[in-house]
């Protein structure tokens, strides 16, 4: 006889949970990390080509939709770093139980978006 279950649970029968979503989270905001970072290091190096390719992306950066940019890419690193801290307790043992997996990760969600808005009030008084 064939089961008319899966063996696997499959998207239409998944529950989402918060420690799932946020290790896809964690993946794509890595990968988009390493981006940034090589768009960073590529920006530096245009002073090498004169300063005048290096204020282009500078007045790029100063329009709204720069400055809603560089708030993302805050965001992006302080999930992933407050992220890899939570995977550090686990890695030590600590934190595997169920509500101590959603007490932490909603910790990494509010506390990264308060890390945003903390380097977002502190820097709108450098530009």
């Amino acid at each position: 006889m064939k089961e008319k279950n899966p063996l696997s649970p499959h998207l239409q029968i998944y529950k989402w949970h918060i420690t799932s979503l946020l290790s896809i989270t964690h993946r794509i905001v890595g990968v988009v990390n390493i981006l940034i970072i090589i768009s960073i290091c590529l920006w530096c190096l245009s002073l090498f080509f004169g300063q005048n390719n290096y204020q282009i992306i500078q007045s790029t950066l100063t329009t709204k939709f720069g400055k809603f940019l560089i708030i993302s890419i805050c965001w992006t690193f302080s999930f992933h770093i407050l992220n890899e801290i939570r995977h550090l307790f686990w890695d030590s043992g600590f934190g595997f139980d169920l509500k101590t997996a959603k007490i932490t990760g909603v910790s990494v969600l509010v506390g990264s978006l308060i890390l945003t808005i903390l380097f977002f009030l502190i820097g709108r008084n450098f530009f």
